[in-house]
């Protein structure tokens, strides 16, 4: 058995604690304090890539990250979305969208895993989609990009995860069928 607690899955929990931190950052009132939470963001993103790259490469791929590493990205992409929208930069109906979206992958996941004891691995269109949302979430935290625009970006971001999602759905069914 791997050990499961080993630098991917430290990184992860790194990421789960900055999520309260950038929260906070966000919100504190000072003077540049999204552009500091888009720092705080961009880290965690740069700690997600290379979590994933150690796991990868030396073999520390273990069922405790495959768990933690989902659930920090989902976290902090949750709170960016959510905190752009009370700052009124993005509508609510993407949250909603995303909230639904992000619940159906966690509860379609959690059987998969109960079930078959696998968890589908992350694809491309799943890695371009988070690479997209990262980007988006990043300039609308950096930069006073106007309504329209953001509105626009945000959906091409969110519609990339709505195509992550149906490929996510397709290969549950087929793996589901063929045990």
């Amino acid at each position: 058995m791997k050990n499961q607690m080993n630098v991917p899955n430290v990184l992860s929990i790194f990421r789960l604690i900055m999520v309260p931190v950038f929260i906070v950052v966000f919100f504190s009132g000072t003077e540049n304090a999204s552009k500091f939470a888009g720092l705080i963001f961009a880290i965690a993103f740069f700690t997600d890539v290379l979590d994933g790259y150690i796991a990868r490469k030396y073999n520390m791929i273990t069922s405790l990250g495959k768990i933690l590493d989902p659930l920090a990205d989902k976290c902090m992409t949750a709170a960016a979305l959510i905190s752009i929208t009370i700052k009124g930069i993005i509508p609510v109906w993407i949250v909603i969208i995303f909230v639904i979206k992000e619940v159906l992958m966690g509860l379609g996941a959690l059987m998969m895993y109960r079930r078959l004891d696998e968890v589908i691995p992350s694809t491309v269109i799943g890695k371009l989609a988070t690479v997209v949302f990262f980007i988006t979430c990043l300039s609308l935290m950096l930069f006073e990009i106007p309504h329209p625009t953001s509105t626009v970006m945000i959906t091409v971001a969110l519609i990339l995860t709505l195509c992550a999602l149906v490929y996510y759905g397709w290969r549950f069914v087929c793996l589901v069928i063929k045990k």
